[in-house]
């Protein structure tokens, strides 16, 4: 080993690099996280974008050119609702409140408040679904993405893939230029569509950069990267209504992170896994350098590609593994599920307890921002207790916890305002927690070979949550209680899968599905009075037995 020639210089072995965290790390976390804040607000941008605005209906003989969305004082009725108008009686020539027979007849035109949204823009009064829909269909984009991407990653690396989704982002500036609604919602899937995998690649890199004491750490981080970008669109929003202005501003400037080509690495583990040896020790060097860690650069210069691997215990194997063999594997199939159900299960409650929350009186903007800075006290919480007592037990307990406040809630009589409030409050920053929580460790289960396809996957089911929860609130036509009880029982399911997975706190990140396999066997052969630890060591060992 190389002496160090300063007292601060840290000296380890190469399998030790990727586990310290110094100013390479911090360096790329900020790289990573000033996109995902961008992506944020184009991915939420319908929120107001498409919001509603006032309207009434406009009666022609009555109304001119300076007339406004308020009722004027010729208007019959105020409870007339804004999709039908009064019918004028015939040879009336001024209007007055007597000048109108009683009827109502289905508007076909009206006079916006303003012109800040598409839904004045497009001319979309009365057509709620045509605005709901908006969003459902950036959600489906969305979903499309996250599947290509996540293959993007495994097939291309983790780099380009982000890179590519985020500039794609300017695709969305084209939607100010839309003549029609199909064509702006064309547009809108299209960007949600490249947008959506930028996500993915970058939670790979910061997982894979560091060591495992600091995984839940570069989830927390980048959550809160997600919760200021939404914190900053309502923000930007409050001062710039205008919804064109406001797209260009949040879509634009994705263009110039076209150098982020320049800036950012791509992650050294998957240059091994994917036999990019040269790159990989290549970029281990300047890890080192920047951290100021020493390292025997004569050692690495001369390791081969097959040594390297089993220096950080990568199976070399001829037959690369690929999104099928996962599927032949019970273990990660099992995997898989669950993390397919506590994925969808965070989406479900998280945005649908929003929903079917208590609209907070007041300024939209304030409110949409108080709704993002609830999920921070959330963040920490996850921080803490996946630090200090593992991934796998505080998750389990955070959907069951959240599963009895969200019930609780629902069945306590409307009475007790403060106290299903509070149940609420308690619901939601738990189920925030295990966003985080769920994310990272679906990392961990999952090898390096297929992590990117099978992260896809479970982000696919994590859209499918996110695109069921608007339509809970029409339950509440039926039964108020249903839509939490819904919530709840999501959450108990979601909690009981979770035994069926093992605890992955102070594992080591494995690399090959054969890993995965062998450690379980391992863990199983010695649960009967023998005390072993089965690290990722005895897994590649036992690679040659399988």
């Amino acid at each position: 080993m190389v002496a160090a020639k300063e007292k601060n210089v840290k000296i380890c072995d190469i399998t030790d690099l990727m586990e310290t965290f110094g100013k390479y790390q911090i360096i790329q976390y900020i790289l990573l996280c000033l996109p995902a804040t961008f992506v944020t607000m184009i991915s939420i941008n319908y929120v107001f974008a498409v919001g509603d605005v006032n309207y009434r209906c406009r009666i022609d003989k009555c109304d001119d050119a300076n007339s406004t969305a308020e009722f004027p004082s010729w208007w019959p009725d105020t409870n007339i609702d804004r999709c039908s108008k009064p019918v004028l009686k015939s040879g009336e020539d001024v209007c007055t409140n007597h000048s109108f027979t009683g009827e109502l007849k289905t508007c076909d035109h009206w006079i916006y408040e303003n012109n800040n949204t598409v839904i004045a823009e497009f001319d979309l009064a009365c057509q709620p679904w045509k605005s709901n829909l908006v969003g459902t269909i950036h959600c489906m984009g969305m979903l499309i993405s996250m599947i290509i991407s996540g293959w993007m990653t495994d097939r291309f690396g983790r780099k380009p893939t982000l890179i590519f989704c985020v500039v794609g982002g300017t695709i969305g500036s084209i939607k100010t230029f839309a003549t029609s609604y199909y064509m702006y919602v064309t547009i809108e899937f299209l960007e949600a569509s490249v947008t959506g995998g930028s996500y993915s690649a970058a939670m790979i890199i910061l997982l894979e950069i560091v060591g495992t004491k600091y995984r839940v750490l570069s989830g927390v981080v980048f959550a809160y990267a997600i919760y200021f970008g939404e914190s900053l669109f309502a923000c930007i929003a409050m001062f710039v209504p205008y919804w064109k202005t406001l797209i260009r501003i949040i879509n634009g400037p994705c263009i110039f992170f076209i150098i982020l080509i320049f800036f950012v690495n791509e992650s050294p583990r998957w240059q091994i896994v994917s036999g990019r040896t040269e790159k990989a020790k290549k970029l281990m060097k300047k890890i080192a350098e920047v951290n100021r860690i020493s390292i025997n650069n004569e050692e690495l210069e001369n390791i081969d590609e097959v040594k390297l691997k089993e220096k950080f215990n990568i199976a070399n194997s001829e037959v690369k593994e690929s999104i099928t063999h996962a599927f032949k594997s019970k273990e990660i199939m099992k995997r898989l599920l669950v993390v397919g159900v506590s994925r969808f299960t965070c989406s479900f409650v998280y945005y649908g307890m929003m929903i079917n929350s208590v609209f907070l009186p007041g300024d939209k903007y304030i409110n949409f921002l108080l709704s993002t800075v609830m999920s921070f006290p959330g963040e920490l919480l996850s921080l803490y207790l996946m630090n200090k007592i593992g991934r796998k037990i505080p998750l389990l307990a955070g959907y069951l916890i959240c599963g009895t406040m969200c019930i609780i809630s629902a069945l306590i009589p409307e009475g007790y305002k403060w106290v299903k409030l509070a149940m609420f409050l308690i619901g939601k920053v738990i189920i925030s927690s295990c966003f985080t929580g769920a994310i990272t460790y679906a990392m961990e289960l999952f090898p390096t070979s297929v992590r990117g396809s099978l992260l896809g996957l479970g982000s696919f089911c994590s859209r499918i949550g996110g695109m069921l929860a608007p339509l809970t609130p029409i339950l509440n036509t039926v039964s108020e209680v249903i839509p939490f009880v819904l919530f709840g029982c999501s959450s108990f399911i979601a909690g009981l899968l979770l035994t069926l997975t093992p605890e992955t706190k102070d594992l080591p990140l494995f690399d090959t599905i054969r890993q995965v396999e062998n450690h379980v066997k391992c863990k199983m052969t010695t649960q009967k009075n023998v005390v072993t630890n089965c690290s990722n060591d005895d897994a590649v060992k036992n690679n040659n037995d399988v």
